[in-house]
């Protein structure tokens, strides 16, 4: 599937190509979702390009990435997708610069294309050349992942805050807390491929604008300075916002950590209280036993008392420890 942004009279028409349309030149960004050979066939052709297949676009090499061919500038970064489903996805994508217009080859559908795709359409000025095309769809993912770690930040300061709030709680609250570990470790999991997932496309991101910085023609650079000072600023932004996600990495594992510790805390209590019950009911098991052998010759068998004396010497070995674990704290 194609889509191509046309500038018309001062507004910028978004087209889907069909398979027997010819390919407008004037395009200052063609978009390829899910291109067969034969829509990569057509762009070859008439932007006279060599667009990466899927497989070549998953290379990781640098030299297959960040490349530059018969005056266009091949750059593929891994973009993070479906970030707010439970398992979020990272594709490549491939940006080409040729000619002042922008082809791009994806094969999801990141949020943060749809949200380009509809701002140059409302406001047609902010998009007169695929260079400047490029620079904002490379602003808006770096947007997209900053409200995505921002995010995953508050996420965490809710955990934090449920994991070391707990106190002591009866058995059903018990129980509850159980199943509270097992969604915190599934959120903690779920934040961390978020975080690691968000730090491979913006490592991606880095090389291609530092790529970019290098190859981007001269002559439009002094032009317009206003794509050097973008550049430098999607530069610190992405350097910031690794930063950022590293941080959130480590607090991941912290977090991780604590919850783990907890639950072997949880579990130490539990079989704390088997063994004080064992201790405590060993003794009066100890009794019954000895009266409950088989003897012929017992003298307290004959006895009048004799029963009476047994339950009470049970119920006194089995309470007094009972006190004594309950004065030290240890039940």
């Amino acid at each position: 599937m194609i889509f191509a942004y046309i500038p018309m009279n001062g507004t910028i028409e978004r087209r889907s190509i069909a398979p027997d349309e010819k390919l407008p030149t004037s395009a200052v960004w063609i978009d390829l979702f899910e291109p067969t050979e034969e829509d990569r066939a057509r762009v070859d052709a008439t932007f006279n390009l060599a667009i990466p297949s899927h497989a070549e676009m998953l290379e990781i090499e640098p030299s297959s990435r960040l490349y530059t061919e018969n005056g266009a500038a091949y750059m593929t970064a891994t973009i993070l997708a479906r970030s707010d489903e439970t398992n979020p996805t990272a594709d490549a994508f491939t940006f080409v610069l040729a000619n002042h217009s922008l082809v791009t080859v994806r094969y999801n559908d990141p949020r943060p294309v749809q949200t380009y795709a509809t701002r140059i359409v409302r406001q047609p000025s902010t998009c007169t050349s695929g260079e400047e095309a490029l620079l904002g769809l490379l602003e808006t993912f770096v947007d997209r992942i900053a409200d995505i770690l921002e995010k995953a930040g508050l996420d965490l300061d809710t955990i934090s805050r449920g994991i070391f709030g707990r106190t002591g709680a009866p058995a059903q609250r018990q129980i509850e807390q159980e199943q509270e570990f097992q969604q915190v470790l599934s959120q903690l999991g779920r934040i961390e491929d978020l975080c690691s997932t968000a730090r491979e496309s913006m490592l991606g991101l880095v090389r291609l604008v530092r790529f970019l910085d290098v190859t981007i023609d001269a002559d439009l650079r002094k032009r317009s300075k206003e794509i050097a000072s973008r550049l430098k600023t999607l530069n610190r932004d992405l350097t910031s916002l690794m930063e950022h996600a590293d941080f959130d990495s480590r607090k991941v594992n912290f977090l991780l950590d604590a919850t783990l510790g907890l639950i072997n805390v949880e579990q130490n209590r539990i079989i704390k209280i088997f063994s004080v019950v064992s201790v405590v009911l060993m003794p009066p098991t100890l009794v019954g036993t000895m009266y409950g052998m088989n003897f012929k010759h017992m003298p307290e068998l004959d006895w009048t008392f004799g029963y009476p004396l047994a339950i009470a010497l049970m119920l006194a070995s089995a309470v007094l420890p009972y006190l004594y674990f309950k004065k030290r704290g240890w039940f």
